[in-house]
């Protein structure tokens, strides 16, 4: 039978942290486990050109991310892990869809409005970031795009550049349609708002056992309260509601003990996540060689499309 693919992308702007993790990493992982799609997983480096102007803190971030992928179970014999920058095809169609694109349609996403509403220099890449991200869609053929309920957006933009394409050129391009999770909840940071790299309020996936210590104590509590709400919604992601019961019940008022606990709950989960880490690190040609085999399969498909949108176009 014929699968469906699934293709998700994390732009390597730093290290991951648990909110990463269980917001998107593990939906990645589940996919590749129940085999129901060909998996494609990306290192955006070009959409982090938007952030990043270092030349050796993008190769370090991009070594880093591939890491993190293999690191946390993706499997290179399950799924296939490329660099977006290896594949020309996705630069190459942008343009094609830049010319098909309106101003005024662009402006309507939210990166530009908040750059704009911040009163900030709006780059080209920023602003065309939509097309971007279309073509890294599209040319897979993809079905699904596991996005957050924020990110839904996204999709949208990918669907109308294929219909408008399809609508002048012929059918060429399948609608994808986004992956959400429902049960996937925004997870909190240690100081209640949303766990971002922008508020660092973060707790790192692969944090060493003093870092977690650090990250815990410091998780923002309300002494009105017996139950610490932001220390409970963070042991949520390692503890079931019935196993947290007991545990809070007994020690009700007891923040510096709850978050010793909640500790040791995240040390638990982390621990063979960094050691697994620490052995892979040590093979750093190995790794390159799984990101230049992925970007081979990849590419095989992409330029294949590519080669058909061209076709419609005219150019070929």
């Amino acid at each position: 039978m014929h699968k469906k693919t699934l293709l998700s992308g994390i732009q390597p702007t730093g290290r991951p942290h648990i909110g990463n993790y269980f917001g998107a990493m593990k939906q990645f992982i589940d996919a590749q486990t129940l085999g129901h799609h060909e998996c494609y997983f990306m290192i955006v480096d070009y959409h982090a050109l938007n952030f990043i102007k270092n030349p050796k803190e993008m190769k370090s971030n991009i070594f880093n991310l591939a890491l993190d992928y293999l690191a946390i179970g993706l499997d290179p014999t399950k799924s296939i892990i490329f660099k977006q920058s290896d594949v020309s095809a996705h630069t190459e169609l942008t343009w094609i869809f830049d010319t098909i694109t309106t101003m005024p349609y662009l402006m309507r996403a939210h990166a530009y409005k908040d750059a704009e509403a911040k009163g900030e220099d709006v780059s080209v890449g920023t602003f065309n970031y939509p097309m971007l991200m279309a073509s890294d869609i599209l040319l897979y053929d993809t079905d699904v795009v596991p996005v957050g309920q924020d990110q839904k957006q996204h999709i949208e933009y990918a669907r109308d550049t294929a219909e408008k394409f399809n609508r002048l050129f012929g059918n060429t391009f399948k609608l994808p349609e986004p992956l959400i999770f429902e049960n996937v909840a925004i997870v909190p940071g240690v100081d209640g708002r949303k766990m971002s790299k922008s508020y660092r309020n973060t707790i790192p996936l692969f944090a060493e056992r003093e870092e977690i210590v650090t990250a815990v104590m410091s998780i923002v509590t309300d002494s009105s309260s017996d139950i610490p709400s932001n220390v409970y919604n963070i042991h949520k992601l390692f503890k079931t509601e019935s196993e947290l019961k007991k545990i809070y019940e007994e020690n009700k008022g007891k923040y510096k003990a709850l978050k010793e606990i909640l500790i040791e709950d995240i040390d638990k989960f982390i621990a063979p996540l960094r050691e697994n880490r620490r052995k892979l690190e040590k093979d750093e040609n190995k790794i390159y060689e799984i990101l230049a085999i992925g970007a081979e399969k990849a590419g095989q498909k992409a330029r294949a499309k590519l080669l058909v949108a061209k076709k419609n176009i005219g150019v070929l």
